[in-house]
Order: C-alpha cells, then sequence, then structure tokens
C-alpha cells in the first residue's frame, strides 16, 4: 500500500478505522490473516501495515528465487497457493459471459494449469509483474479448455453472435421485432442463408435433462426431464378412448342423410368452404350452415347419449 496513504490519515487514526484490507489466501499469509481477524487492542499504525506488506512482498520474492534455483515442488506449492485468488478471480471475469451452465469450479479447474505454466515459465530477472503476466496465460488456459470439449465449431458460435447482433441493432432501430427479411437485407445474405444459419443456431443450445427447473407447490423439484413430453410412449387409456370415440362417431354418421354425410367429408376432409359445398351440392351457402348446425347438434346428442350408457 503506498505511503502517501499513510501521510494522508490524522494522527491517531489507525488505518483499519477507514480501510479495511481484504482476507489474503495462501499458507504464506496465514499468520497475518489470523492476526488481523483477532480481538487485538487497536490495529496498528499505517506504516506497520506497509511495513507487514513488504514483509510479504520481500518473502514470496524470496520463495521465487529459490524455486527458481531448485525447483523443488514444496516450492511450486507455495506459489500455486499464494497465486490461486489470481485464477478465482479471472474464471469469474470469464464466466459473466459464458452460460449459466459451465460451472465456476470448472473454470478455476482450467485456470489453475495456466498458472502451473506460468510460474514455470515466468522470469523474475524482468521487469513484468508476475500477476500481469499470469492472468493473459490462466485466461487463454480457460479458453483452450472451453473451446476443447464444445462440440459446437467456432464458426457456427460466429454466426449466432452475427445474427444476435444484427437482430438487437435493428430491434433498436425499428422499436420491434425485425423480420428474417429484415435481418438478411442488414447482413447482406440471402434469406436461405439466414435460414441455414438458424439451423445450425438451433442446435447450439442444450439443456440438461437432470438440471432443475424450480420447485412446485409440493417439495420434490421439477427437472428438465419430468417436462419433456414423451411421444413415442402410448397411454392405454387414451388409445382406448379414441378408438371408442371413432367408433361410436362412425355409428353417428351412419344415421345421417347422404347429403349431410358429403356435405362434412367436403368440409373436414377436404377443406372446402361452405360456399364451394354449396356450388357441389346445388344449394345457397346459408343452407350449407344450417345442414351444418343441424348435423352437428345431431352427432353430439348421439355421442353425448352413447358416452352416458
Amino acid at each position: 500500500m503506498p505511503a502517501a496513504r499513510s501521510a494522508a490519515l490524522p494522527s491517531g487514526v489507525s488505518a483499519s478505522s477507514t480501510l479495511r484490507r481484504p482476507a489474503r489466501s495462501g499458507l504464506l499469509h496465514a499468520r497475518l490473516d489470523s492476526a488481523a481477524r483477532a480481538d487485538t487492542p487497536p490495529a496498528a499504525p499505517m506504516d506497520v501495515t506497509v511495513r507487514r506488506d513488504g514483509e510479504a512482498e520481500a518473502e514470496i520474492l524470496a520463495v521465487w528465487e529459490q524455486y527458481k534455483l531448485c525447483r523443488t515442488a514444496a516450492l511450486r506449492e507455495r506459489l500455486i497457493l499464494h497465486y490461486a485468488p489470481l485464477v478465482a478471480m479471472v474464471a469469474s471475469r470469464v464466466g459473466m459471459r459464458l452460460p449459466s451452465s459451465v460451472e465456476h469450479a470448472d473454470l478455476v479447474s482450467y485456470g489453475m494449469f495456466g498458472l502451473i505454466d506460468a510460474i514455470e515459465k515466468f522470469e523474475i530477472g524482468r521487469d513484468v509483474k508476475f500477476e500481469t503476466y499470469a492472468s493473459s496465460r490462466v485466461r487463454g488456459a480457460i479458453l483452450d479448455e472451453l473451446r476443447a470439449v464444445d462440440w459446437i465449431p467456432r464458426s457456427v458460435r460466429s454466426k449466432a453472435r452475427a445474427v444476435d447482433r444484427a437482430h438487437a441493432d435493428l430491434e433498436g432501430e425499428l422499436h420491434r421485432a425485425p423480420s428474417n427479411t429484415e435481418i438478411a437485407a442488414h447482413m447482406e445474405i440471402t434469406e436461405s442463408e439466414l435460414r441455414g444459419i438458424q439451423g445450425q443456431v438451433a442446435n447450439v443450445n442444450l439443456v440438461a435433462l437432470d438440471e432443475v427447473l424450480g420447485a412446485g407447490d409440493r417439495i420434490e423439484q421439477v427437472s428438465a426431464l419430468d417436462t419433456v413430453q414423451q411421444a413415442r410412449s402410448h397411454d392405454p387409456a387414451r388409445t382406448f378412448e379414441a378408438k371408442e370415440t371413432k367408433f361410436l362417431l362412425s355409428q353417428a354418421m351412419e344415421q345421417l342423410g347422404e347429403r349431410e354425410k358429403i356435405m362434412l367429408v367436403l368440409y373436414y376432409y377436404e377443406g372446402m368452404t361452405l360456399a364451394e359445398i354449396g356450388r357441389v351440392l346445388g344449394v345457397t351457402e346459408s343452407r350449407i350452415s344450417q345442414m351444418h348446425t343441424a348435423a352437428m347438434t345431431r352427432l353430439r346428442t348421439k355421442l353425448t347419449t352413447s358416452e352416458g350408457l
């Protein structure tokens, strides 16, 4: 901590009353952390704090010099434990731009490889702080591992970001959701190319079936698997009900007149309008509407009576 800060404090005012030092991590600072948190008389003045920080820097520098001479596992472990908070900080910054499915602990474990590599290759003789050098190595190790485990090609990721940027720009200009034609024109591509990109991007986002989506009114939690409809599974009760309904409907239609049967087939199976059906049967559209209403009433009555038996 700079000495200028101590000169700015009034006499008799301790540094701990105005500033709270962040908790240190690592085995090297365990004694300093315990002393800082203990219920002791008033904290040391600022010059004592600066002296302690200077002693800590001198101590870690001595560890660096010893490690560069003998490179033992114990010295390397002390360096790793001392700089471990740096890995957590870099992992948090990288994780802010990643989806929630990426665990922070995984990013930290990826970054540890970068920290170890930085410790092995760092040269203490150069006028560069280790934190500056290691931050880029840790971030690079995290990104390299994320690319290695990502099954989506980087080109697809790039296209997805381009589509998102175009959508956001047009939405800000038009104050509404843009159409595919407008997005394609903004990106200077054809609509068919845009549809191809959207088809590739649709396979990018995945959801784990065991991921907990939330809890309902009951105690048990609801996962994504509980919300997926099993299209290939058959419900025996629904299958029997559907067959019974078809059988009862066919029986009820047998009791209709010939013109009413033709009218229902043309309307529900052929998709013709009432006016077109009227021209086929040689009657007016209003008459077809009356026939439709009467036929539906008779079918509904037959089905209701059959279900009540």
